[in-house]
């Protein structure tokens, strides 16, 4: 249903608001769940961008045992225990009861909610674990092999891969550098390091299975933007393990332990890694920016199945050669306005390169894309009607900017052809602002302001800076089809 907010004076000071300070949000006990992030801080050590040169993955020689003695005693040390408090109220399930007897109140000590484990990535006590497991924490305690214990910290998370950056207050610790994780090969042995089951210092064995593997975790649990590539491995892994190392079996870090696929809630053979490129950006991130910048191709991905391919073929059927599976990403659609539309690329080619890495899946393109930044520069190789193509494509944000107090993000074309918008930027939150004050809210698109159509968060800064005085916002509700 289509409203107008109405009028209102807008002093423009700046587009963007920036809020200060750490926090943390709800958490569920669940082993999926994952929370959102916030938490500026500057850089305090740069991480390299040459990554340490990994040891060349060579198997043994005929007859000669496989060892793993002296990746696991480089590992175990610098992966700790993390613990997760939280200070929320208790009581025993009956509200008449509690109120009776006063159980509701909240605890006077923060109480052990979830662990996981960490993997110290620099001397000075910076740690890497996931997000879901410090997710509505209000204290965390990290342990190390050695049995101390610190307070760590939260420097930044981002739900969209999982990743969440510790900081505890000491020197010399033993670490982990983050190594190029594009050099792992299916069929490589690796070690999984953690905390199962809080069994503190576990190694366990396997080798890579697949890589830039995809199973929808991070979407289910509410990540806006997700980006999965993982590492997947038949080390056992297990509650407790996430967060942890995977390494190969020189000691060398090549992923961050996240999740395992299940059908009774233990390891049952397939266990899931981030790749520490990806960490490695995230984190680099969250030390510069305070949250992470996201670089955006401006498509809408599908895998080469059958019927991604029978489009192809219907699309292009004097094309002399025929697709498989396999044989790149199809575009299905575009974003108006985004990066892809700009460099040439259409709906209906297929990727087959980005810059000189083939690409087989969409989630070895996002995992790729993911490691970027925006304003990289992208060289996409793709099949158009048989022939290839090469575009030179300059990557945007992701879209999502903050401006008077809501975070907003560009409508794709599937969203306006299924509500009948001709144009719309949708509301993904509303904070203090004016937005809130003028009634706009999350879950809206906003469609006009000042009765021109708005297709990007850009389109609206540039109207508001343009006639800050007065503004008059058409919205239309997402929320009620």
């Amino acid at each position: 249903m289509k409203k107008y907010i109405g009028f209102f004076a807008i002093a423009i000071t700046s587009s963007l608001l920036t809020v200060g300070g750490v926090y943390y949000v709800a958490q569920s006990r669940s082993k999926d769940q994952i929370g959102v992030t916030k938490s500026p801080e500057k850089s305090i050590f740069q991480l390299t961008h040459a990554f340490p040169k990994a040891a060349a993955s060579t198997y043994p020689n005929k007859g000669e045992p496989m060892d793993f003695v002296s990746a696991a005693e480089k590992t175990v040390n610098a992966v700790v225990h993390v613990d997760n408090y939280s200070s929320e109220p208790t009581g025993s399930g009956n509200p008449l009861f509690d109120l009776l007897y006063g159980m509701s109140n909240r605890s006077s000590k923060p109480e052990k909610v979830g662990t996981g484990s960490g993997v110290i990535i620099s001397g000075d006590g910076y740690i890497v674990t996931n997000n879901h497991v410090i997710a509505g924490a209000s204290q965390v305690k990290v342990t190390r092999n050695d049995q101390k214990t610190y307070t760590a910290r939260l420097i930044g998370k981002d739900p969209d891969t999982d990743i969440a950056l510790l900081k505890v207050e000491a020197k010399d610790l033993p670490f982990l550098s983050l190594s190029n994780s594009d050099d792992v090969r299916v069929g490589e042995w690796v070690l999984a390091v953690g905390n199962p089951f809080n069994l503190s210092s576990t190694v366990t064995a396997g080798i890579v299975s697949a890589k830039g593997r995809s199973i929808d975790i991070l979407r289910r649990n509410g990540a806006v933007n997700p980006i999965e590539s993982f590492i997947q491995t038949d080390a056992a892994v297990n509650f407790g393990n996430s967060g942890g190392a995977l390494v190969n079996r020189h000691g060398d870090l090549i992923g961050i332990n996240s999740a395992i696929s299940t059908h009774t809630g233990v390891y049952e053979g397939y266990s899931f890694a981030i790749p520490a490129n990806l960490v490695k950006k995230v984190v680099e991130d969250l030390l510069r920016y305070g949250s992470v910048r996201r670089a955006f191709l401006g498509i809408s991905p599908m895998d080469l199945t059958a019927g991604s391919i029978q489009s192809y073929n219907h699309r292009y059927p004097e094309a002399p050669i025929r697709v498989k599976p396999q044989d790149g990403v199809y575009i299905y659609q575009l974003t108006d306005g985004g990066a892809a539309v700009k460099s040439g690329l259409q709906a209906g080619d297929i990727i087959k390169k980005l810059d000189d890495r083939k690409i087989e899946n969409k989630a070895e393109l996002m995992g790729y894309i993911g490691s970027k930044y925006p304003g990289d520069r992208v060289r996409v190789t793709v099949r158009r009607n048989g022939k290839t193509e090469i575009y030179k494509v300059k990557l945007t944000d992701m879209g999502i900017q903050t401006i008077a107090g809501a975070k907003l993000q560009a409508l794709d074309s599937r969203t306006k052809r299924r509500y009948g918008l001709s144009a719309g930027v949708r509301v993904l939150e509303v904070g203090p602002g004016k937005m809130a004050a003028a009634g706009v809210k999350a879950g809206e698109a906003i469609t006009h302001i000042n009765g021109i159509p708005v297709n990007t968060p850009e389109d609206i800064e540039k109207i508001i800076d343009s006639n800050p005085q007065q503004i008059m916002i058409k919205t239309y509700d997402l929320n009620r089809y």
